[in-house]
């Protein structure tokens, strides 16, 4: 019987060609862009290289004074002694590593300038991010304590930098502002989307020019907390607070009138999120919005495609009068056009999933974004096709249930 249907919904797709065009253009468009979009998201905030453990990571990355009456407000990342102190000791994490946010410096290489990102961190920088090594390695304990002048880079820079058919460059030296680094380890680089790793050389905190010795609290430095797993984090931000709790009011002070001092480890999300909304209110306004444009997106096509339903269904009522006239139950009608709109639904789908793949492609190959690694999100393609098929059936089925029921002599009239 199903058989017999699908028969049927392909005879109807091919009978009406423009109402198809239309329908599977709404739903294919409509799951195409959502795909592309959600990619886009997981590209931002999923868990992927060299951030292969974010999803069991905290991130402090920013220091917020306020006065009393919380209308003067100063804030920024945090000085690597702040850090050091009160993120560095928690004995509830497993690693915790303290970065610069990326700064920039000049390279040349025959007169010609190459503009540099660049990053301080400490050894354990390493063991918290998944940089894959295509060369050398990673700077140790050792060289921070010996302030060697030795450089980490990316293979996108040794391209730039080296001769390619020179072999591996591990070991030659690379001139940055006048100082030169010996090279240790050459990485996969990170996609600059992914703002606490990427970097187009990585120094060791001690180098010049890090400030890591700069006072108080406020400064150029994040930290990162590695927990053991994510059941872990309500321990460590509680033993973080604690630590936080603990800072004197002279210190809040930093000799001007702050008297409040809001420090948070939160995960990366969150983190995101409290950089732009840093109170209660905002961050509802920021959801709502976020639901209402998800509302429009959604609902738009969603309407296109009741209306056609209506249309192609209410055009058959001749059909369906005959078909009762034939001893055709109600049921019978009702599950065939069931059947029809779930046909459609899936068939737009497909083409949905096939230029979704096409444009992720086209994104990851072009260039917009360095090291682009956009992913289609099965579970959000499942959950669209869900909300498309339940608007399909909605605006299929209501109708269909109307004219299943309608007497044979006012359906042969329709």
């Amino acid at each position: 019987m199903i058989t017999n249907y699908i028969k049927i919904a392909w005879k109807v797709l091919l009978r009406h060609p423009f109402y198809t065009f239309i329908t599977l253009f709404g739903i294919s468009l409509t799951l195409t862009v959502l795909m592309v979009v959600t990619s886009f998201l997981d590209h931002l905030f999923g868990t992927h290289y060299p951030e292969v453990n974010r999803d069991r990571s905290l991130y402090i990355g920013t220091v917020l004074q306020q006065d009393s009456t919380r209308t003067s407000t100063s804030s920024g990342p945090a000085t690597f002694g702040f850090l050091t102190k009160h993120a560095k000791s928690l004995k509830s994490a497993e690693r915790v590593t303290i970065l610069s946010n990326f700064s920039f410096s000049n390279t040349y290489v025959n007169g010609k300038k190459i503009k540099l990102n660049t990053k301080y961190t400490d050894a354990d920088f390493w063991y918290v991010t998944g940089f894959q090594f295509l060369e050398g390695k990673p700077y140790n304990e050792s060289n921070i304590k010996n302030g060697d002048h030795v450089a980490v880079i990316t293979d996108a820079l040794r391209d730039q930098y080296f001769e390619k058919d020179a072999g591996s460059v591990v070991g030659k030296n690379i001139e940055i502002e006048n100082i030169h680094y010996r090279v240790i380890g050459v990485v996969k680089g990170s996609p600059p989307t992914r703002v606490y790793t990427y970097s187009d050389v990585y120094f060791p905190y001690t180098a010049p020019k890090s400030n890591y010795e700069s006072k108080g609290m406020r400064g150029r430095y994040t930290a990162i907390i590695l927990a053991k797993s994510a059941a872990d984090f309500p321990e460590i931000q509680a033993e973080f607070n604690n630590h936080i709790s603990s800072i004197s009011k002279e210190e809040i002070q930093d000799g001007q009138k702050f008297s409040i001092l809001i420090v948070r480890a939160d995960k990366y999300f969150d983190h995101f999120l409290n950089t732009f909304a840093r109170d209660e209110t905002q961050i509802i306004l920021f959801y709502s919005v976020v639901v209402l444009v998800l509302v429009m997106f959604m609902g738009l096509p969603a309407i296109n495609l009741v209306n056609v339903n209506v249309s192609r269904i209410l055009e058959r009522a001749s059909e369906i009068g005959v078909r009762k006239a034939f001893g055709a139950p109600s049921k019978a009608l009702l599950w065939q056009f069931i059947i029809e709109n779930v046909f459609i639904t899936f068939i737009g789908g497909a083409f949905a999933l096939i230029l979704s793949y096409l444009v992720i492609k086209m994104i990851n190959s072009s260039g917009w974004i360095a090291y682009a690694d956009l992913t289609i999100n099965f579970s959000v393609f499942v959950i669209s096709i869900g909300v498309c098929l339940l608007f399909g059936l909605l605006s299929g089925v209501l109708p269909a249930f109307r004219m299943s029921k309608l007497k044979i002599v006012d359906a042969l009239k329709g």
